[in-house]
């Protein structure tokens, strides 16, 4: 379970900010390739914590092809959760791939796409069903805001039965001051024939660029207590999360 997209939305936001926009307007190459690391107080997902309240080292790779707007890229993380669910490994690799870009004959170009395909490897998790999962995403956004929605056609996550499953997520990354952004999002979890354990969170945050790297401060919920750790504790009770990220 990853939580990329959003925190590159809020990065994207950041860098377009102040006097780096007029940088960013500049033509960008045809082929790119990014890199990010990251130390996160713990690993949120969707809301729920991955990693049991503690740290996670985090870290991914990015290609885009500019004139396309194809791109592709793989993100990693420490987990915990599939050993607390009695499988093993501790390792969570997203694959994925897409394509993004702006919609045709609307005015300024004002709404934006972003479609894709995104793959959860659990290495050597050994649950039954497996966690591993594959989501098929879609998103639009206008300005600083944006609506995307992702579809599982495996089951999500390890759950039974729950092939079909959808998350909508809602949100904003707005620029509030030069190098400082405000992170908002809601989503909702719906969990194919495991209605008891489909929820809502909810994220409140601030970016800031601190010029070696990008800090990042957030309070996350989601509103359910069907997810629990072996000592019984709530993974969607609200928490402070602290993230520290650095792109090259």
């Amino acid at each position: 379970m990853k939580s990329k997209a959003a925190g590159k939305a809020a990065v994207l936001a950041l860098v377009m900010t102040g006097a780096t926009l007029a940088r960013a307007e500049e033509a960008a190459p045809e082929h790119q390739l990014g890199y990010n690391v990251a130390l996160a107080s713990e690993y949120r997902y969707r809301g729920l914590s991955q990693t049991r309240f503690d740290p996670a080292l985090q870290g991914g790779a990015d290609y885009t092809h500019t004139p396309s707007g194809f791109y592709a890229g793989t993100w990693l993380s420490t987990v915990k959760w599939t050993k607390d669910l009695g499988g093993d490994g501790n390792v969570e690799v997203d694959l994925y791939a897409g394509k993004r870009g702006t919609l045709s004959g609307i005015p300024g170009g004002a709404v934006t796409y972003d479609v894709g395909a995104l793959y959860y490897w659990y290495p050597s998790n050994d649950l039954h069903p497996n966690a591993n999962t594959f989501e098929l995403y879609g998103q639009v956004g206008v300005g600083p805001a944006y609506l995307k929605y992702s579809h599982a056609t495996t089951n999500l996550f390890g759950t039974p039965d729950s092939k079909q499953s959808g998350y909508l997520d809602l949100g904003a990354n707005v620029p509030v001051a030069e190098g400082l952004v405000l992170n908002l999002h809601a989503g909702r979890q719906r969990v194919k024939n495991n209605g008891a354990l489909s929820y809502t969170d909810y994220k409140i945050g601030l970016t800031k660029d601190v010029g070696f790297a990008s800090v990042a401060l957030a309070w996350v919920k989601a509103d359910t207590e069907s997810y629990l750790s072996p000592q019984g504790r709530n993974l969607g009770k609200s928490a402070a999360v602290l993230t520290v990220s650095k792109t090259f």
